[in-house]
């Protein structure tokens, strides 16, 4: 088997089964921390791909066509975690390509690059979990991943910064990452309320997870705009104009996002 870690890595995006896809990221994850692996970021990697292999049968539609989802219902909780358990596949794929596409980025420097990919495949690793606790769950109340029609809004954000190690840690963990942390609190507070608390104590195992995840993208966020000499916040501000000109939307959870380095000042303003 391949031990290089940015090779096996890209071999993972392009699996189409989200089960193993989870569970090799895990194993890959145990054989980085047995040292059974090398990383090698001068060596000539494969490419990942433009988009992260998915089950042939599985429906993609535009975003604004799928379901607005109310937990009162069996199937209106069986939606919700279903869209989680697509947000936590996609989220795999983003630490696996933030793992195999920018651990050789020359803004990183050789030690840099070490902790940057166990990072990454932590990250990666922890959200395979995550997607398992979600299936498991679904699998509970009668369901699979796949059921229901997905959008694949998260991996266009991921291809559109796909050429800048700031605009991916900028919107992935430090945008789309931390609007989880917004919204997560009220989601397990309505499955509670609806009677659902095994669904609600998955949410906030993953919730409390994500914090640190949102946290290394501030991390890494900071390093490489060192490294450019920029400053943090007003590129933070800049890249988010460029790439997601929606821009942020209140309410926002100021308590977890100071929790992971997320800072007001990233945020509000003329972004609020």
């Amino acid at each position: 088997m391949e031990n290089n870690l940015l090779s096996r890595a890209v071999t993972l995006l392009h699996l189409a089964d989200p089960v193993k896809k989870a569970e090799r990221t895990c194993q890959l994850a145990r054989d980085w921390q047995n040292r059974k692996l090398v990383l090698d970021p001068d060596k000539a990697s494969p490419v990942p791909p433009e988009q992260p292999g998915r089950p042939a049968n599985l429906e993609q539609v535009a975003p604004g066509a799928v379901p607005k989802r109310r937990v009162g219902t069996a199937e209106g909780r069986i939606a919700l975690l279903h869209a989680i358990a697509h947000i936590e596949l996609n989220a795999i794929d983003l630490a696996l390509d933030m793992l195999a596409r920018f651990t050789s980025d020359p803004v990183l420097s050789a030690p840099d690059r070490l902790d940057f990919a166990t990072d990454w495949l932590v990250i990666a690793s922890e959200e395979a979990q995550h997607f398992t606790l979600i299936t498991n769950r679904l699998n509970e109340m009668g369901s699979i991943y796949g059921a229901l029609a997905v959008h694949q809004g998260l991996w266009e954000a991921a291809h559109n910064t796909r050429h800048d190690l700031a605009a991916r840690l900028a919107i992935a963990p430090m945008l789309l990452e931390a609007r989880g942390l917004d919204v997560t609190p009220s989601m397990i507070k309505k499955l509670i309320g609806a009677g659902d608390t095994k669904s609600a104590h998955v949410l906030k195992i993953i919730y409390e997870e994500e914090i640190g995840h949102v946290a290394k993208g501030v991390h890494w966020f900071k390093i490489v705009c060192a490294a450019r000499n920029v400053e943090p916040q007003h590129h933070f501000k800049t890249l988010v104009q460029q790439y997601f000109p929606a821009g942020l939307r209140a309410p926002f959870n100021h308590s977890a996002r100071e929790m992971a380095g997320l800072t007001r000042g990233y945020y509000q303003t003329s972004l609020a």
